[in-house]
């Protein structure tokens, strides 16, 4: 598939663009341990995992998607997690060759490998490199040690760093992820960190800030008082220093957690946010596929054991496969779409929703400065309006 390569970035697409595309997530669910913040379907396997039987179940169910979903041209492939990193090239390679056996891959498709910076990890760059892989994601999370192991991270700064400068030397593209409202983060601290951070940028970066999931050892610290997370005013201050430094650096908000210079969108992400086609095979993957029912939603069996057996059995791991109401597809564009600082179409959620936004709702938020309109008679989060997206498509969608 390197035959593409020389192409990458041919199918950028302009904000907007009313055909957001169609991709390929890949979710390899294994991790060399769990980080006590993540609630990921992700699971660790002492004993390691057989490679070989489970790029047997992926060639099935990639066959199985293709047969609902025929004739796509694939625009981008994510290999998500968990840790792909942990798979051999040989394995992502056979998926890679899988996915071109029956769709069409665009030239200059965009292939995205999550990956974390431990040394072992990073000697495979080069083969995944030559496996068909052109952009890396590297969870680095944080510049500094102790708060690398306070997130439960298994690699050092020094690690992340050379994983950073090999990432950069092997593929086209590379982005990283950092966190940030962290316990005792100030501002002044954050500042500093991000800076160091853009200094090591490519064409993306993305910046989480830190949040308390259902079911994990953080939300049990925090419910014990023994995790102070930042309040309202200082997340608030963290949220806004971020786009302050990003903007400033030439690497703007194009969605709410995401940065990247003109074009260095992540177009796998571009195509869930632009409420496109995807489908999702894997254990605990997601997929939105259209089709003569509809566009359906769909989910797979997340426990990795079960999905395999499954998958062996019935061809698919799919536990969930039905179509979404009007309704429901109203609702997911505007919570995926308003994200984007390009904001939505109000006239494509009318087609999707079969109803018009409610026009006294949409000008209440104007009023408000949470929305605003841009030129081409879109809606969009205004910068004040960002912090409080939930609150916005809550009002939007009732």
């Amino acid at each position: 598939m390197n035959e593409a390569d020389t192409l990458l970035g041919a199918t950028q697409r302009t904000p907007g663009d009313a055909d957001p595309g169609f991709g390929v997530y890949v979710h390899w669910p294994f991790c060399l341990s769990k980080c006590p913040y993540c609630d990921f379907n992700s699971h660790v396997r002492a004993a390691g995992v057989d490679e070989a039987r489970y790029l047997a179940a992926f060639r099935s169910e990639i066959a199985h998607r293709a047969a609902l979903a025929p004739g796509r041209s694939v625009r981008s492939i994510f290999f998500g997690g968990g840790t792909p990193s942990l798979m051999r090239p040989e394995t992502v390679g056979g998926i890679l060759d899988a996915i071109a056996a029956h769709w069409r891959v665009e030239p200059g498709a965009e292939i995205t490998l999550e990956a974390n910076p431990t040394s072992v990890e990073a000697e495979r760059f080069r083969g995944y490199r030559a496996a068909g892989v052109n952009r890396l994601s590297i969870g680095v999370q944080a510049l500094a040690d102790a708060d690398l192991q306070a997130l439960g991270r298994r690699h050092s700064v020094a690690e992340a760093l050379a994983a950073l400068r090999l990432a950069a030397s092997v593929f086209p593209r590379y982005t990283f992820d950092l966190i940030y409202g962290r316990v005792g983060q100030s501002v002044a601290d954050w500042r500093d960190e991000l800076e160091r951070g853009l200094d090591l940028a490519g064409d993306h970066i993305s910046l989480y800030q830190l949040t308390v999931e259902p079911d994990t050892p953080f939300e049990r610290l925090r419910d014990a008082g023994k995790l102070a997370l930042p309040d309202e005013d200082m997340s608030l201050a963290l949220f806004e220093a971020t786009r302050e430094l990003t903007a400033a650096r030439g690497l703007p908000a194009y969605e709410v957690s995401n940065h990247a210079r003109p074009g260095g969108e992540s177009r796998h992400n571009l195509i869930y946010w632009r409420y496109g086609e995807y489908a999702g095979v894997g254990p605990g993957a997601h997929g939105r596929l259209l089709t003569a029912q509809g566009r359906l939603a769909q989910a797979c069996e997340r426990g990795p054991e079960a999905w395999l057996a499954q998958v062996e059995q019935a061809g698919h791991g799919l536990v969930d496969d039905a179509p979404l109401t009007s309704e429901q597809q109203g609702d997911e564009f505007l919570l995926m779409g308003l994200r984007l600082t390009e904001g939505v179409d109000p006239e494509r959620f009318r087609a999707l929703s079969g109803r018009p936004l409610d026009r006294t709702r949409v000008e209440r938020l104007i009023e408000g400065g949470q929305l605003e309109r841009d030129p081409a008679g879109g809606i969009r989060l205004t910068p004040a309006g960002a912090p409080l997206l939930d609150a916005v498509i809550a009002s939007l969608a009732t």
